[in-house]
């Protein structure tokens, strides 16, 4: 048979089922027998229950308020992730169109090349020769 008792038997009040399942005296802790024990201590306990139950909502607001501050960071993230992408994809298009400028030139300087032959190596030389003579002659001026 079991020693527990149940909430729900007649002649035991909530504080002695309570005493009983945590092994708990029921006596004050005096030693002494007040008829008002049970009064002051259920309204100890209310008061803490209302205590407890007040500190969950502040803290539940607190969380809630928390929640939606997640919830606006998150919908900016969002936005801003929409904006990146739409930036990168007008960055790639114009690497493309640049790309193509690009070939386009070179094709053009290949062709010129093949056209005048080697001349246009010995002008690269050349003016390359002169721009480091610039170079050299104004760093020892400075």
């Amino acid at each position: 048979m079991s020693t527990r008792l149940r909430v729900g038997q007649p002649g035991l009040s909530y504080r002695d089922n309570r005493a009983a399942l945590l092994g708990e005296s029921s006596a004050p802790s005096s030693g002494r027998s007040s008829p008002f024990y049970d009064v002051s201590n259920e309204y100890s306990r209310r008061r803490t229950a209302e205590e407890l139950e007040s500190q969950n909502d502040e803290q539940l607001e607190g969380l809630s308020a928390k929640v939606k501050q997640l919830k606006q960071v998150t919908i900016a993230i969002g936005a801003e992730v929409k904006d990146s992408t739409i930036q990168l994809t007008q960055m790639n298009d114009a690497f493309a169109e640049t790309g193509g400028i690009l070939s386009g030139t070179f094709r053009r300087l290949q062709n010129m090349s093949s056209r005048q032959g080697c001349r246009w190596l010995w002008y690269m030389v050349f003016l390359i020769i002169v721009f480091w003579f610039f170079i050299v002659v104004w760093w020892f001026r400075r």
